[in-house]
């Protein structure tokens, strides 16, 4: 049973993402309830909020926050119109947890950075669930302690089922290599400063006019060197690895060895199919971690300086895929704020 002084939480965006949320808050997440949702599919909304006991639905986000049971925000509709939501967030100074893009693209993040700043606060934390994976978070406690000396290398792979109708070459970029990309600063604690995107043949799996696999190739203001497969139309099912290269050792992660299974003279296990199965125990670590921290009047995790400098990652990203060559990152200086 939820108490009554459970955080309010206001869903935007009741999709795939945005409902699997609203399930999270009222089944998993301790300390929150889900007040009102919004989407601007009026019967969508209404069939995720059945059944949760007062919650509400509306088409203009907006409105959702003007209601005084709303103590913060989840956006988990399209990147495109992020931007407005944080804004509006912003103005009746609600905290949020905005799924990844923060916006689409770089000057539209600068923009609600420069917002976020003046209000000379943090509100807002960044769906980048892989820093709340109980793998990424064991390969970063153990970078961290130094003991196997300077990383140099950090090679990752990405590889998903079958890529939707809708999917672009520069989704690739902008939709899944931006998690290597929020991985890699995280996991280094050093910025992206150059991107290069090598394409080989694409394969029979990728749909007519689809740029798949895709080879990524980053570097670092700390002297190391990232990669990444990205393959969007592997054809078996979901994977994501990660191994790092230092100068005492080498750590991985990603090769789900969880149960194996021998019989009949052979051996083997299962392979998630899609991300939210793989990252299930991360959302809910994240989405928690953002309640509690909220309850406590704080906020924690990656933020707007995160998803402006991924921005502008992926668009030198999807640049140096368009011109084939090797593209600069530009990034403003860093604001106190975010130091």
């Amino acid at each position: 049973m939820k108490r009554h002084d459970a955080l309010g939480v206001l869903v935007i965006g009741t999709g795939r993402m945005g409902a699997d949320h609203v399930r999270r808050i009222e089944e998993v997440t301790s300390g929150a309830r889900v007040v009102a949702v919004v989407d601007v599919d009026p019967a969508r909304a209404e069939q995720v909020a059945a059944g949760i006991d007062g919650c509400r639905t509306y088409t203009d986000p907006v409105a959702a926050m003007a209601s005084p049971d709303v103590d913060a925000v989840l956006v988990a509709s399209p990147g495109v119109a992020h931007e407005a939501a944080l804004l509006a967030a912003f103005s009746h100074d609600l905290p949020v947890l905005c799924e990844k893009p923060l916006t689409p693209d770089a000057a539209s993040a600068l923009r609600v950075l420069e917002a976020e700043r003046r209000l000379g606060r943090r509100r807002v934390q960044v769906g980048f669930m892989r820093r709340y994976d109980a793998e990424y978070l064991k390969l970063k406690s153990l970078l961290d302690t130094g003991r196997l000396g300077r990383p140099l290398m950090l090679h990752n792979v990405h590889r998903n089922m079958a890529s939707p109708p809708w999917w672009t070459s520069a989704m690739h970029i902008n939709d899944s290599v931006v998690h290597e990309i929020d991985v890699t600063r995280w996991l280094l604690g050093q910025e992206i400063t150059a991107v290069t995107v090598l394409c080989p043949r694409p394969s029979v799996n990728a749909p007519e006019g689809l740029q798949d696999p895709q080879f990524v190739v980053m570097e670092t203001d700390g002297g190391a060197i990232v990669d990444v497969e990205i393959n969007v139309n592997c054809g078996f099912g979901y994977q994501v690895r990660a191994e790092v290269v230092c100068e005492r050792g080498t750590a991985r992660i990603g090769d789900g060895r969880g149960m194996v299974v021998n019989s009949a003279g052979q051996w083997g296990g299962t392979i998630a199919q899609d991300f939210i199965e793989r990252f299930e125990d991360a959302y809910d670590r994240e989405v928690q971690a953002w309640v509690d921290a909220t309850r406590r009047g704080e906020v924690t995790g990656p933020g707007v300086w995160d998803g402006y400098a991924v921005a502008a990652v992926c668009e030198a990203g999807v640049r140096a895929r368009t011109e084939g060559r090797r593209v600069e990152v530009e990034l403003v200086e860093r604001p106190a704020l975010y130091r």
